[in-house]
């Protein structure tokens, strides 16, 4: 039986949607920078950044625990802010999910912007957990960049 799942979370913003789309898109080693405390590293691995099909390895800490998740591009939407990530290795989603991709876009909202976090995830069995905590570190994450670059 195929179990899939989607989860979405919300974050509020300041900064321009654009800003945080380049930063995510093209220079996602920056965040490294803002956030040396949870992001370490992002290499390129192969390809362009922002391309779609290049592959990209974060070094992160995560629950206390050093981490790797390596990506790949899956597609690029500059109009609406949007990048798709595939999940092809991390200890996080491993033996957990048979498919795993981290979507993040930016939506207007009426009185500002919101950054979209979204996981789509096929489960490998029904009792596995759904990947909350790692949702809530990720817009943490998203957050700590929007307020390092809200006057941007």
């Amino acid at each position: 039986m195929v179990v899939a799942g989607k989860m979405m979370m919300y974050v509020p913003i300041n900064a321009s949607g654009a800003v945080l789309h380049d930063i995510v898109t093209n220079r996602p080693n920056d965040i490294a920078s803002m956030l040396p405390d949870k992001v370490h590293s992002c290499e390129l691995v192969e390809g362009q950044w922002g391309q779609v099909g290049s592959v990209i390895c974060w070094n992160f800490t995560y629950d206390g625990k050093r981490e790797v998740i390596k990506q790949q591009i899956e597609e690029v939407n500059m109009e609406n802010h949007k990048i798709v990530f595939n999940v092809l290795e991390a200890r996080l989603v491993d033996n957990i999910y048979k498919s795993f991709k981290i979507i993040f876009h930016v939506e207007p909202k009426s009185d500002g912007k919101l950054a979209a976090v979204t996981f789509e995830f096929e489960k490998v069995n029904p009792r596995m957990p759904y990947p909350t905590a790692f949702m809530d570190y990720l817009c943490d994450v998203f957050k700590s960049v929007d307020e390092c670059n809200t006057n941007k």
